[in-house]
């Protein structure tokens, strides 16, 4: 068996990442992403393709793929194909599913209530079986296998500040929504001698990454995008995690074992393309691992104050992940 694991970067991959690892293993799998610092990093060692960024809604991206899904199979024969979306999943798993291989379509997790516009144009494609992370919606087309977050819980902690505070602003890495609404208030709460520092009576040190937000007038030292391994040092050692609230950011910061405070973007302000990290926020308040911001404009210091008696381990065993109508 070959199995193509295909992905737009963000928490589209960080999904497709750990749920690889709760399906029946394959030692001969491809990936296919598109190159930033989070998909070079995470996917080191493994056998990858990059393709072109494919934008939100781009239909013309969509179709400059599908060459290359053909020539890929050709070449390795996929017996598998599985994909956590989002557009870039069009250009492969109707190809794919048209030729008889086995494909798997798995809604993010961000998708709480219904399915993405790229989860209700696959569902209609014959041999491509849909899948929710969500038990509320399943139903007899899409079939519930499990959540990215059942691998997490939350456990009470006692956190003691050392010598400088350390704090970890990220949003993510969409390249077509900035998040200014969020890092500006933050820029002033957590500037050399504001509110944070003089409240903890220490320095404080930030890790800002901003993606595609400007923030030259800021005068905040950012970083637009990370490597996996170097966000993932930054967050096991911070005091507090601020992160816009999407799936890619969550599974890096509990992954790093904080309890972050998450703020929403909003589709009415040109931050994201729906409203869907409503939903999100709300599932991940419920399950314990997360407190939200409703306006990042009024973000205190008692807000982060009060993060800091949680705590989220991983399991070293996560359950299964369920595919539907799988021959494996």
């Amino acid at each position: 068996m070959t199995t193509l694991f295909v992905a737009t970067t963000g928490g589209h991959l960080a999904q497709l990442d750990g749920l690889s690892r709760r399906i029946p293993h394959d030692p001969d799998s491809v990936w296919v992403t598109h190159a930033n610092e989070q998909s070079t990093s995470l996917l080191a060692g493994r056998d990858v393709e990059y393709v072109p960024y494919i934008g939100f809604h781009s239909v013309p991206g969509v179709l400059r793929a599908v060459p290359h899904a053909a020539r890929l199979h050709r070449e390795r024969r996929f017996t598998r194909a599985v994909s956590t979306g989002s557009g870039i999943a069009l250009a492969y798993l109707p190809y794919l599913a048209a030729r008889g291989v086995e494909c798997h379509y798995i809604e993010s997790a961000a998708r709480v209530t219904s399915p993405s516009a790229t989860g209700k144009l696959l569902r209609r494609f014959p041999g491509i079986h849909t899948h929710t992370q969500y038990p509320s919606w399943a139903d007899p087309g899409w079939h519930y296998g499990g959540s990215s977050f059942d691998v997490y819980r939350p456990v009470e902690q006692v956190r003691e500040f050392g010598d400088t505070v350390r704090v970890v602003v990220t949003v993510g890495t969409a390249g077509e929504f900035p998040f200014r609404r969020l890092i500006e208030p933050l820029a002033e709460l957590l500037r050399e001698d504001g509110p944070l520092a003089r409240a903890v009576g220490r320095p404080v040190e930030v890790l800002w990454q901003t993606g595609c937000t400007p923030v030259d007038d800021l005068g905040i030292a950012a970083k637009p995008f990370l490597p996996a391994a170097e966000l993932a040092e930054a967050l096991a050692e911070a005091d507090f995690v601020v992160a816009h609230a999407g799936t890619g950011s969550a599974m890096a910061v509990l992954d790093g074992g904080r309890f972050p405070l998450m703020a929403l973007r909003k589709e009415r302000y040109g931050e994201a393309g729906d409203d869907h990290q409503q939903d999100l926020a709300a599932e991940l308040v419920r399950r314990g691992l997360a407190r939200t911001i409703p306006d990042p404009s009024a973000l205190s210091v008692d807000d982060l104050m009060g993060t800091l008696g949680v705590a989220v381990v991983k399991t070293d065993t996560p359950p299964p992940f369920l595919l539907s109508g799988s021959g494996s």
